[in-house]
C-alpha cells in the first residue's frame, strides 16, 4: 500500500521483525538518516535501534549510498540521486540510494510497510513491527516536487511551519515555496529596515469571508472581524525553519512580492510609493491593493539590500520575486512615472513592471542565484534566460516560457489551487472558485501535452498553492491540504512512468494511508464532507463554474497566448 506507487517492487515470502536486537547502520553520508529514522521509530516503538558499530550477529537495517548508483533506476534527465532500493530480507534491510536524498526516501517506503501507529510520538502499540519480505525500486518523475504556503495573509508560526515540512517529506515533496510578502502582511525580518515587520507584520484587521455584490452586482466587502492579525519570521527563525527542511530533503524557497501586491511594505516606508504623502496602513481586504512601487533608482536598491538578506538566509538555487497582478493605474496617472518610463527608454507601463523584475532579477544573478516569478513576467519584456516561469493562469505560461527557453514551474490554478473548494456541498466552508477534487488533482500532469520533446525538457516539475485568505488556523490548513496533497505527491513522483495512472487503485491504497494521517495527527477533509465543525456558515465564498473561471483566464492570458503561437 505504497503511496506515492513505486516502479517496482517484487514480493518475497517471510517477513522481517524489528525488535530489542536490531541495530541500524549508516555511512557517513547517511548518518542524519539514520538520526531521523531512530528518531521516528524510538518514539513509537520504545525499542533502542542502537547504532551497529562492533556489534555481530544482529538484525541490522542498513542505510548507505548506492557504490554503483547506475544500476538504481533513472529520474528527471537521468539524475538518480533521489533514487533508492530497498531490500528487506528476513534477516535484515538494506535502503540503497543515489545519494543521501534517496536513502531518505527509501526509509519513507520502509515506514509505509510498518503498521501506520509507528508514525505517531508515543507508544500505543507493543507492535509487532514486521516488514514483508520485499524489493522496492524507485525515483521521481519531476525534480521540483512542490507546495507553496501562503503565509502574508493569514501567517503561520514557527513551530506550524516545521510540522508542515515534516509532512511534506513523507510524501516525498521537496520544495516549500513560502510567499512571504503581500498587501496584507510582511513576514520576514530584515536587519536593514526593521520597520517592515514592526509596522507591516500586522493588520488592525481582517475581512471575513469573499466579497459579495450589491444590488447594482458591485463587489463589496461584507464585513471584518475587528482582530487584530500578524506575526512574522526572525532571522533565526528562518535559519531553524531552512536547517530543519534540509535535514528531510526539503528545500525552502522564498518569495518577496514586487513591484505589486506591496501594501504592507509601502505602510512601513511611504516613500518607496508613487504617492509618498498618502499614509497607508497593511491592507486589511483580500484581492489586490491598487497601490504599487515606484520606479525610482532608489526603491530599486531598497530591495536590493533586501534581496541581500533573503539571499543570504536561504540557501535555495530559487528566490522568487513575484511580479504577478501588478496594477498600472497609478502609474498611468502619475506624471512622474511617465517621465520615469521616457527617461528610461520603455514603451509602457507593462515595459516598467518588466523593467523593475528585471533589475532585481540581474541582482539575485549576481550572487549565483536564479529569480523566479509568476508568469506575468513573461510580459513586457524579455526576461533573463535563467529567468524560472511559475505558470499559474492555466498552462499557457509554461507552453509560452518553454517555447522561449525558459525553465518551467507547472502550477495550474484549475488543477492544484488547494484554497478552491472541494465539492458542490452547500455546507463546504467558503466555497472558492471551482470545485478541485482529489482525483482532479490526482489527474495533473505539469507538461502541456502540445509542447515537442526538446520543450517539454524546460518543465522541471510543478506544485499546489495554498493561499490562506480563507485559512486562518492549522486545522483548516489541514483540511484543504489533506488528502489532496496526497494525489499530488503521487502525480509529481510516480507520473505515468510505469503505467497510465489508475485513480482507482489509487483510493485503494489512500483508504490504508488516511490511517498513517491519522497518527501524524493531520485534520485531513474525509470523502463524505466537512464535519460540523469545519463548516463556517454564513461566511460568503466566491464560487464559480469552470466555464466562468476559464473565460477568465483566456482573457488575462491574451497576451501570452498570441506570443506562444507566432514563435
Amino acid at each position: 500500500m505504497l503511496i506515492p506507487r513505486p516502479r517496482s517492487r517484487v514480493d518475497g515470502v517471510g517477513t522481517f521483525t524489528l525488535d530489542e536486537r536490531t541495530r541500524v547502520a549508516a555511512d557517513p553520508a547517511t548518518e542524519p538518516v539514520a538520526q531521523y529514522l531512530q528518531q521516528v521509530l524510538r518514539a513509537s516503538t520504545r525499542l533502542p535501534l542502537a547504532g551497529a558499530d562492533g556489534a555481530v550477529d544482529v538484525p541490522v537495517i542498513a542505510l548507505r549510498v548506492a557504490a554503483e548508483p547506475d544500476g538504481l533506476p533513472a529520474g528527471p534527465a537521468g539524475d538518480r540521486t533521489e533514487a533508492f532500493r530497498l531490500t528487506i530480507s528476513e534477516v535484515g534491510v538494506v535502503v540503497e540510494g543515489g545519494g543521501p536524498a534517496g536513502v531518505f526516501y527509501g526509509v519513507q517506503a520502509l515506514l509505509q510497510l510498518l503498521p501506520a501507529a509507528v508514525l505517531r510520538r508515543g507508544q500505543v502499540s507493543d507492535g509487532p513491527w514486521t516488514l514483508p519480505v520485499t524489493v522496492v525500486e524507485d525515483a521521481p518523475a519531476f525534480a521540483w516536487r512542490g507546495v507553496m504556503l501562503d503565509v502574508a495573509r493569514h501567517f503561520r508560526t514557527t513551530a506550524e511551519v516545521l510540522r508542515l515540512i515534516d509532512h511534506l517529506a513523507v510524501h516525498r515533496i521537496n520544495r516549500l515555496h513560502l510567499h512571504l510578502t503581500d498587501d496584507q502582511g510582511w513576514r520576514i525580518e530584515i536587519t536593514r529596515y526593521p520597520r517592515l515587520t514592526e509596522v507591516g507584520s500586522w493588520r488592525a484587521e481582517s475581512q471575513v469571508g469573499a466579497h459579495v455584490p450589491d444590488a447594482d452586482g458591485v463587489l463589496h466587502v461584507a464585513g471584518y472581524d475587528g482582530r487584530p492579525h500578524g506575526g512574522s519570521y526572525t532571522q533565526d527563525d528562518v535559519r531553524e525553519i531552512v536547517s530543519h527542511a534540509a535535514d528531510r530533503f526539503v528545500t525552502v524557497v522564498p518569495e518577496i512580492e514586487t513591484p505589486g501586491h506591496v501594501r504592507a511594505a509601502l505602510a512601513a516606508y511611504p516613500e518607496l510609493g508613487v504617492h509618498p504623502e498618502r499614509d497607508l496602513d497593511v491592507w486589511t481586504e483580500w484581492g489586490i491593493a491598487h497601490d504599487v512601487l515606484n520606479a525610482e533608482d532608489g526603491t530599486v536598491q531598497f530591495f536590493r539590500d533586501v534581496l541581500d538578506e533573503v539571499v543570504a538566509l536561504f540557501p535555495s538555487e530559487y528566490i522568487g520575486l513575484g511580479g504577478d497582478e501588478c496594477p498600472k493605474d497609478q502609474w498611468e496617472d502619475d506624471p512622474r512615472t511617465q517621465e520615469r518610463i521616457r527617461e528610461l527608454g520603455l514603451e509602457g507601463e507593462e515595459q516598467l513592471q518588466a523593467w523593475i523584475v528585471g533589475q532585481l532579477a540581474e541582482h539575485i544573478e549576481s550572487h549565483g542565484r536564479r529569480a523566479f516569478g509568476w508568469d506575468e513576467i513573461l510580459e513586457g519584456g524579455t526576461l533573463s534566460s535563467s529567468a524560472t516561469v511559475v505558470s499559474w493562469r492555466g498552462l499557457q505560461g509554461a507552453v509560452t516560457a518553454a517555447r522561449r527557453g525558459h525553465d518551467v514551474i507547472s502550477t495550474p490554478d484549475d488543477q492544484v489551487y488547494l484554497d478552491y473548494r472541494q465539492s458542490d456541498l452547500p455546507n463546504e466552508p467558503i466555497p472558492v472558485s471551482i470545485v478541485l477534487t482529489l482525483d482532479d488533482v490526482y489527474a495533473f500532469d505539469p507538461v502541456p501535452s502540445s509542447l515537442p520533446d526538446e520543450e517539454r525538457a524546460h518543465v522541471i516539475g510543478g506544485q499546489a498553492n495554498m493561499w490562506t485568505e480563507h485559512v486562518d488556523t492549522v486545522r483548516r490548513l489541514d483540511y484543504q491540504l489533506f488528502p489532496r496533497l496526497v494525489a499530488l505527491s503521487e502525480a509529481l513522483w510516480s507520473a505515468d512512468a510505469v503505467a497510465p495512472r489508475d485513480v482507482t487503485d489509487f483510493r485503494r491504497r489512500l483508504e490504508h494511508h488516511l490511517g498513517r494521517l491519522d497518527a501524524l495527527g493531520v485534520e485531513y477533509r474525509h470523502e463524505s464532507g466537512p464535519r460540523p465543525w469545519e463548516e463556517r456558515p454564513g461566511v460568503p465564498g466566491r464560487p464559480q463554474t469552470r466555464g466562468e473561471r476559464a473565460a477568465y483566464m483566456d482573457a488575462v492570458t491574451a497576451n501570452i497566448a498570441d506570443d506562444s503561437q507566432t514563435r
